[in-house]
């Protein structure tokens, strides 16, 4: 199955770059052909631009790189490091095995976490992030224009035929032209409609500076309040773990003119929005966002989810570094730690592999009802099914992660998943 999908989105540039070619060109050449209404000088030229600024966009959508975290970027990673800290939540990609900076997600086909990551689309093989977003935007933008203009101009032909449909067969268009014109018509209209609704759904988003995932992220947090506000403001995590849920804001709605101008690179340029060959956003920029402060400062994005943590903390003996150890010698003692910090680093986790809570409903209504999940036998509560796990959960559209392209087991399960080593570095850090 992973080898079809793989053979299919191999074809999906080659597709696209038909169909444009198909509408651009041979429209062309059954307009030149057209005795009836034959294309104009200026008709012409707007065609050929329109479909430039498309190739021109599609190009840069499909290839410009959609962003990976360098070295010159790990300080504003370690900074929000920090500030998770200071609220007990950290957000941990085990395939990258680094902190993931706010609103990254890790890519099932890109194998790295990208920069505001909104899906990875199939059309263009490539992730829509911070940095191509622009681009994408304008393909859309341009493309809906284009086929637009094309549409009217095959419905002028289309009319004509039929107010002209009483004469003689041998004074109008042939049949192979009535052919060409029909499947012009069917395959411009179909395609001009879907991409003009994606086009509506992504001006929203940019005018509400969320990406599809957050999208997701919203509807999922208003499903755990609901849930929380029938079981007293609280749902169990692994190990009967209590967790508070109450109602977030989402932080990164700035404003109507903000959002547009963060969603296109943080340029205010206007004309740069439209402009096919406007630079790509600042590398630098991407892993840091400005929030609107609606919400205490401790309060991180996505809000916390029960099912999101992937094993309890207190499952794995941790010293307590308020009790001492003694040592025979300063030898003694970074021997020890060295042979502390290899086995963490060598065995093999439990929570390295996923463990999959049942839906929410089912857990709910299981009879009888344990105190914790630790009392419950690990049948009824964990599954390795991953259609029936709580990270199979979708939204009003039945989207569940996976379908915007996320490695749904590292995005789902990504909260406090931190290796022992890497918190004994910070512990000593802090000392």
């Amino acid at each position: 199955m992973l080898a079809e999908d793989f053979e299919i989105s191999r074809l999906a540039i080659p597709a696209v770059s038909l169909l444009i070619s198909f509408l651009a060109y041979t429209s062309q050449y059954f307009f030149y052909n057209f005795k009836a209404a034959p294309l104009t000088l200026d008709e012409g030229w707007a065609i050929n631009v329109l479909a430039l600024c498309i190739w021109v966009c599609y190009f840069r959508s499909c290839f410009v790189d959609p962003g990976r975290l360098d070295p010159k970027g790990k300080s504003v990673v370690h900074s929000q490091q920090e500030k998770d800290q200071s609220t007990g939540r950290q957000r941990w990609c085990r395939r990258c095995e680094a902190y993931k900076p706010p609103r990254a997600h890790h890519c099932k086909t890109c194998k790295r976490c990208i920069p505001r990551m909104d899906h990875h689309c199939p059309w263009t093989a490539n992730c829509v992030s911070y940095f191509t977003f622009p681009h994408f935007f304008r393909f859309l933008f341009y493309t809906v224009v284009g086929m637009g203009y094309l549409e009217t101009l095959l419905w002028q032909r289309a009319s004509i035929i039929w107010h002209e449909r009483d004469m003689p067969s041998y004074l109008g268009p042939s049949v192979p032209q009535l052919v060409h014109l029909l499947l012009l018509l069917v395959a411009n209209t179909v395609t001009w409609l879907g991409i003009f609704i994606l086009l509506i759904r992504t001006v929203w988003s940019m005018l509400f500076n969320t990406t599809t995932i957050e999208s997701w992220e919203i509807e999922r947090h208003e499903t755990l309040v609901r849930r929380a506000r029938v079981l007293g403001g609280f749902l169990e995590g692994p190990g009967g773990v209590k967790i508070r849920i109450r109602k977030q804001e989402y932080p990164y709605d700035i404003g109507l003119f903000s959002n547009i101008v963060h969603s296109m690179g943080d340029s205010i340029n206007i004309f740069s929005w439209f402009w096919p060959f406007a630079s790509t956003p600042d590398r630098r920029n991407g892993w840091s966002f400005e929030t609107n402060e609606f919400e205490d400062p401790s309060v991180t994005w996505p809000p916390p989810d029960p099912d999101r943590i992937p094993i309890p903390k207190d499952s794995f003996p941790v010293h307590d570094p308020d009790i001492p150890i003694s040592y025979a010698s300063a030898r003694d003692q970074v021997e020890a730690f060295d042979r502390r910090q290899a086995a963490d680093m060598d065995r093999p986790r439990p929570y390295s592999t996923v463990q999959r809570r049942k839906r929410f409903h089912e857990r709910f209504q299981e009879e009888p009802n344990y105190e914790s999940d630790e009392e419950r036998p690990p049948g009824p509560v964990y599954s390795n099914d991953p259609d029936e796990g709580e990270e199979s959960w979708r939204n009003a559209e039945g989207e569940r992660l996976r379908d915007f392209g996320v490695d749904e087991d590292v995005e789902f399960y990504d909260e406090d998943d931190v290796p022992l080593g890497l918190l004994m570095e910070q512990r000593r850090g802090r000392q």
